[in-house]
């Protein structure tokens, strides 16, 4: 019996966005694979400190989902709390199912600064997206240890999105528009609870 093909699309979500919804959309539809699971930071350690609060993020991305009856939330690191480690979160995963690690050409050429990424990418495959600005090829150190190891990089057919979390942030702070990045429902959740907002 197949293993059951699931993809895990972590980030901090801060907010979620269009780009973010696509992949795992093209991970279903286009990948084959039979769920999605959204893995939101707790406190990841790479990045500047998260502006909306655990439970706004997992409200966006509640929202964010809306009927996709393929995508849902893992809590695994949001429950775990402190600072957030990839190898922390796929060594806690459960065993009899055939987990792909979903990340954008950007994370893939930083992946070898992430801690443990040899092991990280013993226990997951990973799963490359285009993102603009970058190659989908795997940095040298990463595409040795794959080879060594008998594994495949696997590469999600999806268009390359010019939306990043940070430059919505940006825009919202500077009172400029975001149509087209973010899901209506998330834009309206933003604007009611006044989220980004420059500080005054």
């Amino acid at each position: 019996m197949a293993l059951k093909k699931v993809g895990l699309l972590g980030g901090s979500f801060d907010p979620i966005h269009l780009a973010h919804i696509a992949l795992a959309d093209a991970a279903h539809h286009d990948a084959g694979l039979s769920t999605v699971e959204l893995v939101p930071a707790a406190n990841p350690w790479q990045r500047a400190p998260l502006a909306a609060t655990t439970k706004q993020r997992l409200d966006m991305l509640r929202l964010a989902i809306g009927r996709r009856s393929y995508v849902s939330i893992n809590l695994i690191e949001v429950t775990r709390g402190g600072k957030t480690y990839t190898l922390d979160t796929v060594k806690e995963l459960p065993a009899a199912t055939d987990y792909y690690w979903i990340l954008g050409s950007d994370q893939l050429a930083n992946f070898c600064s992430w801690h443990g990424w040899r092991d990280i990418a013993l226990c997951v495959h990973l799963m490359v997206a285009r993102r603009p600005g970058a190659a989908p090829a795997p940095p040298v150190p990463l595409a040795r240890h794959l080879a060594r190891h008998g594994l495949q990089l696997f590469e999600l057919p999806f268009p390359e999105m010019a939306i990043s979390a940070s430059e919505i942030r940006r825009r919202l702070a500077a009172d400029e528009p975001v149509e087209g990045m973010l899901d209506a429902a998330v834009a309206q959740y933003i604007k009611d609870n006044q989220l980004y907002r420059a500080a005054t």
